[in-house]
């Protein structure tokens, strides 16, 4: 196992880990493309990273938006056993994984939520939580515009990227005001992650949520803001 972020976890919780690993090793279904050696790297301590931002470690509720095979947000509930975790992700097979790696391993302050983000945003999820968390791919726009309506004003989306893009970081701060969202700082953390290029984006709710959020589930992809 790698020292770095995972040095922040004691014995039980690198073991509840391993358990994720491991059935995620066994997966028949396809959750993720890292199953190997390489998954503890790739997906807890890049998970780990998202301490950095202090937010996150002092979050009594996150919202893990398509969180695919668990990552970030069953990392995050382990590390930070006193915050709820809702995991959201809109493919039956992940969160059927989720739910049994998360049963398999005793992560009790995770729930698996399957359905569109804008979905639990039009419900439950509405400005309930103090961080978003998304390791998804998708442009900075379109992370912000989804995880606009479930923060409460003044917390914060945690977005992993990888290689810094000028345009896209140009296209959110064009849709900031209309998503009541702004870009507040971005941290290298590569050498803690193990990708090289990996950036945590850190993305400010500067005030109420927009009215005309959430848009129909797929918009926000389909065209971004900005």
């Amino acid at each position: 196992m790698s020292q770095g972020p995972a040095a922040a976890l004691d014995e039980g919780a690198r073991k509840r880990l391993q358990i994720v690993l491991d059935l995620l090793a066994e997966e028949r279904a396809s959750v993720s493309s890292v199953v190997d050696e390489r998954a503890w790297q790739v997906h807890v301590a890049d998970s780990l990273t998202g301490l950095a931002v202090q937010e996150v470690q002092e979050v009594a509720r996150i919202a893990d938006i398509g969180s695919g095979a668990g990552f970030p947000g069953l990392v995050l509930a382990v590390a930070l056993p006193d915050a709820q975790v809702d995991l959201i992700e809109s493919v039956g097979r992940k969160c059927e994984f989720i739910r049994r790696a998360a049963q398999e391993a005793g992560i009790a302050n995770a729930a698996v939520r399957n359905l569109r983000s804008e979905d639990w945003a039009d419900a439950e999820g509405r400005e309930a939580y103090e961080v978003v968390t998304a390791r998804a791919v998708g442009r900075l726009s379109t992370l912000a515009e989804l995880a606009s309506p479930l923060l409460k004003s003044g917390g914060v989306l945690v977005a992993w990227k990888g290689k810094r893009d000028p345009g896209e970081e140009q296209q959110l701060a064009n849709a900031s005001e209309a998503l009541a969202m702004e870009a507040e700082q971005i941290l290298d953390v590569g050498d803690r992650a193990g990708s090289q290029h990996r950036h945590l984006h850190v993305i400010r709710k500067t005030g109420p949520t927009p009215e005309n959020l959430p848009r129909r589930p797929g918009m926000a992809k389909k065209r971004p803001r900005g």
